[in-house]
């Protein structure tokens, strides 16, 4: 798999004099490189099949570097500096230089596939941190925000060396820590060198760790798990490092034992939802009758797998062992774990699984390290005696003091008497610790936690959600590997089942475009199955009892009831192909495939327009080895049409949505001539009017793509009018679709049709700017910014530069050296296919740019959101007015939230379906 660079294990002191009592963590690198220079550290590139090897000594001179370089920025110790650094040979070396140099590093994790979330977690801890400053590269592709402090790493690495270490106390803040999951308002935990110190000596000690040792880590360093349990562990004792990415593990979870194989891993870590992975892959492919998954595994070298983040089932962790035995894996290699980020990583192991667990559904995780204190509480804060449950509180060298310039929350964090109140619920039975449950507001899926009060908010937003009856809070079905999400609420649209059923289409939506996945239980239920303590708050851990003890099973079977009615009946495949199709829905959107109906809508079951491309992709591998366009799959989104579905001819309109008895609405596309912008806001329409989108010619091979805007324009007409040969109708363009759409509505109303709504989603009625026309390299990076392939600041600023050569670089190729790779494979995009794409789309610019509008339509409702560039003031009053001119009514114009780029993605696109949904309506009166 790659290339083997792992050198013997280190001959390391056992315990030389510098090893023994470190008194600040500038010395754990320096020892490192001085007493074990052999060890290595390895990053695993699985895209390129590359190993990027790296001594304690190289990442010790290179660190030297970088810390010279924030000095001659101008940094001053004790300064913060926020480090957006993906791999390891990036991260580590600006992570020891901070040190080093007596700065503060905060490790980030850039959300490269949501740019405007993105930003906002930046401006946040941009103000949360005072200005730090941000270390970067310029292939990471992010946009920082405007008063922000930047340095690129490569700047940095040109410093003069830092010879001497800054002399830092063992109290002074060493590492900021953020957490708060993967969402709300982070706090920066405050680490200081002898919390660190503190930690790195009792858990070395607890997991008997020394220079023999190869660790693995496949977690992002701006989590605990990677930054202490893994690395900066392994630089204590001087021990061997692997690194990959996240991603990688995740998309092939073998690929986590096949790396432990081949490099002799000795300790890793493992949270419980991968070892049932883990176990899933195995079970699966030794089902099917084939060899064994594993079966060039030998793992006898592995003597320990700390997993934690969730709790651990021990029924998943025993099935791992069984299937994992036969390769020479550990009888007693797991070691279930606790921690927090405020408690410098794990500070409980067990290293008793599964002798001690035989009765229990989840794993104990033992007892604590060296001076760690444990004691369980009730309520009023009273110790509790051995074997009754209460809440869990630490204390410890190990536990942080406070969150960073958050007073209000260090104090709820701490007990009067200075105990850290850790928001768990735990009980200790022979001096073991079980935690049992939790008693903060978070969820916690595939290891990641997610905060209720976020989602309950955006839910609160939905028409037909009954205000302060919503709650969101964690289930796990017997033998489940993770928890799954539940979402209830009371609503006003009892009992129209029509509108139940959109109402729930609506809150699993809402829920993905927010979190990103799909919940396992959406259910309406009555105000009176909601307990609320004395000031009104929901209590989510009595909702819980009440589902696991079946006390819903008469709303949950009555909502079954009309899904299967709103849906149609469950038809099974009719053939080998059509279960094959139903597999693979099942596989992407996390279903039972018994469930999937040969008749069901890939939209309908909560296709996102991300899994849309995921299922092109498997699709195509196989089997049944379907390989079609995405348009095709769009037009035919269920198993039965897609079993049939041949390469059919150029067909603009694009059923994304077909339920519903109210006049359609077709949607024009923008410059990119693509539909999948729309597909997000289509869910909102089910059973309320169908949603059907216009997609550009020239996409599929052998297609012409249009020659003038006439042209265009007639084809839509006479493609609108077959699907609905009569008015009234409802067109609507987004962004340069805005100025198509007028011109459709006119040559409807020129054919003696009523056009009752003309919707401007962001547009001017002309296209582009009349002071500048775009050329090739602009309309290269314009499409590459709306794909989130690149930052504003690039789309804005690259093209300039490279124009600026005396021989102009191609446009798509330099569009591809600043695409990051995970975004491209999350698009199926390389470069033939982007260059092919922005072709098009250019020539739909150039088009464009000809265009001059003329004549009048009977009425327009223009919706306006934050520009790419500029005020909103100046966007509604210079830019917008124009449709004045060209409106035989004054035009209605609706201000939506959000930016040009992201009123129709997943943070907005909520609110935004309600004003349209609310203007199509006044406008077509019931229709």
């Amino acid at each position: 798999m790659f290339a083997s660079l792992m050198p013997a294990p280190a001959e390391c002191p056992d315990d030389p004099p510098a090893f023994a009592a470190p008194t600040h963590i500038g010395q754990l690198l320096s020892r490192a490189a001085q007493f074990c220079p052999d060890a290595k550290i390895l990053n695993l590139d699985t895209e390129t099949q590359s190993v990027a090897s790296l001594s304690y000594p190289s990442l010790l001179e290179d660190a030297q570097r970088i810390s010279g370089g924030l000095r001659a920025n101008g940094s001053r110790p004790g300064s913060a500096v926020a480090l957006l650094l993906e791999r390891p040979h990036d991260f580590l070396p600006a992570f020891w230089g901070c040190v080093l140099g007596g700065y503060v590093p905060c490790p980030l994790a850039p959300l490269r596939v949501d740019s405007e979330r993105c930003a906002g977690q930046l401006a946040q801890v941009n103000t949360l941190l005072d200005r730090p400053l941000f270390v970067t590269t310029r292939s990471a592709g992010i946009e920082l925000p405007e008063n922000a402090r930047s340095a690129e790493l490569s700047t940095l690495r040109r410093g003069a060396s830092l010879e001497t270490a800054h002399e830092a106390r063992a109290s002074d803040l060493a590492i900021l820590m953020l957490t708060s999951g993967s969402t709300g308002q982070a706090k920066a935990v405050e680490l200081t060198g002898s919390n660190l110190l503190a930690s790195l000596a009792s858990r070395a000690a607890r997991q008997q760790l020394s220079a023999a040792d190869t660790m693995f880590n496949w977690i992002a360093f701006d989590h605990v798990a990677a930054l202490l349990e893994s690395h900066m562990i392994a630089v204590y004792v001087g021990a061997n490092q692997i690194h990959t990415e996240p991603a990688n593990i995740l998309a092939d979870p073998l690929l986590f034992l096949r790396i432990i194989h081949r490099y002799r891993v000795t300790v890793a870590f493992a949270p419980n939802f991968l070892l049932g992975q883990v176990n899933a892959t195995l079970s699966a492919a030794e089902g099917q009758g084939g060899t064994r998954a594993g079966a060039t595994l030998e793992l006898s070298c592995l003597r320990r797998i700390v997993t934690g983040g969730e709790a651990n089932v021990v029924a998943t962790g025993r099935r791992f062992l069984d299937l994992l035995a036969p390769y020479g894996l550990s009888p007693d290699a797991l070691w279930p774990a606790f921690g927090m980020t405020e408690t410098c990583a794990a500070c409980v192991y067990s290293h008793e699984f599964p002798l001690i667990d035989a009765e229990r559904e989840f794993a104990a995780v033992g007892t604590p390290i060296d001076r760690l204190k444990v004691r369980i509480v009730d309520a009023s804060g009273r110790a509790l005696p051995s074997g009754q449950e209460g809440e869990l509180q630490l204390s410890g060298p190990m536990i942080f003091a406070r969150y960073h310039h958050n007073e209000e929350a260090t104090r709820a964090a701490f007990t009067a008497d200075g105990w850290l109140r850790t928001g768990d619920l735990g009980r200790i039975q022979e001096g073991r610790l079980s935690i049992v449950g939790r008693s903060k507001d978070c969820i916690i899926v595939s290891g990641v936690n997610y905060f209720s009060c976020e989602l309950e908010t955006a839910l609160e937003q939905l028409e037909g959600i009954e205000r302060s009856f919503v709650a969101a809070f964690p289930t796990r079905s017997p033998g489940a590997d993770t928890e799954s999400l539940v979402v209830v609420f009371a609503t006003t649209f009892f009992p129209d089942e029509s509108q139940l059923y959109q109402l729930v289409v609506a809150v699993r939506n809402t829920t993905v475009m927010l979190w990103g996945f799909r919940p396992g239980v959406i259910l309406p239920l009555p105000r009176s199955a909601f307990p609320k303590t004395s000031l009104g708050k929901i209590q989510r851990t009595a909702m819980r009892k009440s589902l696991e003890a079946g006390e819903w099973s008469h709303h949950l079977a009555h909502l079954e009831r009309i899904i299967t009615r709103q849906l149609g009946p469950y038809v099974p495949p009719a053939n080998e192909t059509e279960v094959a199709v139903a597999r693979i829905f099942a596989q992407t959107l996390s279903l039972d495939p018994a469930r999937v109906s040969a008749t069901a809508s890939f939209f309908d079951l909560g296709g996102t327009s991300l899994d849309i491309i995921k299922l092109k992709q498997r699709l195509a591998a196989g089997p049944p080895r379907i390989d079609l366009p995405i348009v095709s799959i769009l037009q035919n989104p269920t198993p039965h049409a897609l079993a049939a579905q041949k390469r059919s001819e150029y067909d603009p309109v694009v059923v994304l949505q077909a339920t519903g008895r109210k006049v359609p609405l077709f949607c024009v596309h923008p410059a990119t001539g693509e539909v999948l912008v729309f597909v997000s806001l289509a869910k909102y329409f089910v059973n309320y009017r169908p949603f059907y989108a216009l997609r550009a010619r020239g996409f599929s091979p052998g297609e012409k793509p249009f020659e003038s805007i006439d042209e265009m324009v007639g084809t839509y007409v006479m493609a609108i009018r077959s699907r609905q040969p009569h008015g009234p109708y409802a067109i609507a363009g987004y962004s340069f679709g805005a100025a198509i759409a007028f011109e459709v509505a006119k040559a409807l109303e020129a054919q003696n049709e009523c056009v009752a709504f003309c919707g401007s989603i962001d547009g001017t009625v002309f296209i582009g700017d009349r002071q500048h026309k775009l050329n090739e390299m602009e309309s290269a990076f314009r499409v590459a910014y709306f794909l989130g392939l690149v930052t504003m600041q690039q789309m804005l600023e690259r093209p300039g530069e490279l124009g600026s050569y005396l021989q102009a670089p191609d446009p798509y190729q330099s569009v591809m050296q600043l695409a990051n790779p995970a975004r491209l494979a999350d698009l199926d995009l390389d470069l033939e296919k982007f260059t092919a794409w922005a072709k098009l789309s250019f020539r739909l610019v150039s088009l464009g740019q000809e265009y001059v509008p003329s004549g009048s339509v009977a009425t327009s409702t223009v919706f306006y959101a934050q520009p790419l560039w500029g005020t909103k003031e100046d966007w509604l009053c210079n830019k917008l007015v124009e449709w004045d001119h060209h409106t035989r009514t004054p035009p209605r114009y609706v201000d939506v939230a959000g930016s040009h780029s992201s009123l129709l993605e997943r943070q907005h696109v909520a609110g935004f379906q309600m004003a349209l949904r609310a203007q199509l309506d006044r406008s077509l009166n019931g229709h």
